[in-house]
């Protein structure tokens, strides 16, 4: 059943799996107290798999208040087989903010008073193809690799500013010097380490 294959995580919170299946390729969840959420994680649950070269696109909808509207969809970004899961950031949607045509906008629920998460599964040709909310994004692997190595940079260029040849030091009693290979060695092999493995410095 396509219900059963995905999970919804809202951060502080338990695992849902309570999903409503509206048409063949279309299923959505509630998200209760959504104003008080500021990521949620989407993922595959094991069950069942997509099918061959399908994916989900991911969805997420403020309640509609004024009554008998249908709910402003943001595309949220998307999961597959081979990326099981996925952060997004929800906090900063706005509710009745224009969003590109989906499969979800003629989708007016019945009884819902609470934010919407949607999964539509489609070609991954077609996914990719699509472009995210840029207010959903969270931060990825990607992202904090670039942090890192901007960091990494930045301090050993700023030490390397205060660098001189031996013959000008001035030494004070109160300071220690390392040679600067020390610092060339360091930051070329912690810059290895983290291209092999982002998440080396958890272990």
């Amino acid at each position: 059943k396509m219900i059963d294959m995905f999970g919804l995580i809202a951060s502080g919170r338990l695992v849902s799996t309570n999903w409503e299946q509206i048409s063949p390729t279309n299923c959505v969840a509630e998200l209760t107290d959504a104003d008080s959420v500021n990521h949620i994680v989407i993922f595959l649950t094991g069950q069942t798999p997509f099918p061959e070269e399908m994916g989900g696109a991911v969805y997420f909808a403020w309640p509609d208040l004024t009554g008998g509207g249908a709910p402003a969809w943001h595309l949220l970004g998307h999961i597959s087989n081979s990326k099981p899961s996925a952060i997004f950031r929800i906090n900063k949607l706005k509710s009745g903010q224009a969003v590109i045509p989906n499969t979800f906008l003629g989708h007016k629920p019945v009884n819902h008073i609470n934010a919407l998460v949607g999964i539509s599964v489609e070609p991954l040709t077609v996914l990719a193809g699509q472009t995210p909310a840029p207010e959903a994004e969270a931060i990825n692997q990607s992202t904090f690799m670039q942090f890192s190595e901007k960091m990494l940079e930045n301090m050993f260029n700023f030490a390397g500013s205060f660098a001189m040849q031996p013959g000008d030091m001035r030494m004070k009693q109160d300071e220690m010097y390392i040679p600067m290979s020390s610092l060339q060695q360091w930051y070329t092999n912690y810059q290895r380490r983290l291209q092999q493995n982002p998440n080396f410095w958890k272990s």
